[in-house]
């Protein structure tokens, strides 16, 4: 997919994850490269977030569907917060959050993973895979 050298040396550099969150964030990379529909961008904003903005090759209005952020206040502690637009997911078990104008300005529905929890993880993947196929029918 969207492989780019700071996203590779940024993955390459990250070393310590006492949470396990680099493997969780490179499985929802796996998820979104496994995905002929899928594009993103990485954006690197140290100390703050790296981010992988993800979108899908039919969306048009939308800048995409969501975000994979690894919170980076703490790097020797990092941890992932995955946001989707509100309207694209579901959250049967009510582990999300509902963040009004979060996301581009409209609602979101963010997931996440500050402690290993390998129950938490598979839900937010499927989160993923449920906003990948409800972006290719919205705008």
């Amino acid at each position: 997919m969207s492989e780019n050298a700071e996203l590779t040396n940024f993955i390459d550099s990250w070393q310590n994850d006492p949470l396990g969150a680099k493997q969780f964030f490179l499985e929802c990379k796996d998820t979104l490269d496994a995905s002929p529909d899928a594009l993103y961008d990485f954006v690197s904003r140290p100390a703050i977030s790296y981010s992988i903005r993800a979108k899908h090759k039919n969306q048009k209005e939308r800048p995409g569907f969501g975000a994979i952020d690894v919170i980076d206040d703490d790097p020797d502690n990092r941890w992932v917060s995955v946001c989707f637009y509100a309207d694209l997911v579901t959250d049967p078990d009510g582990l999300g959050d509902w963040v009004p104008d979060g996301f581009h300005g409209e609602d979101a529905m963010c997931f996440n993973m500050d402690e290993y929890d390998p129950r938490l993880k598979r839900y937010i993947l499927d989160r993923l895979n449920e906003a990948l196929r409800a972006a290719a029918n919205s705008r």
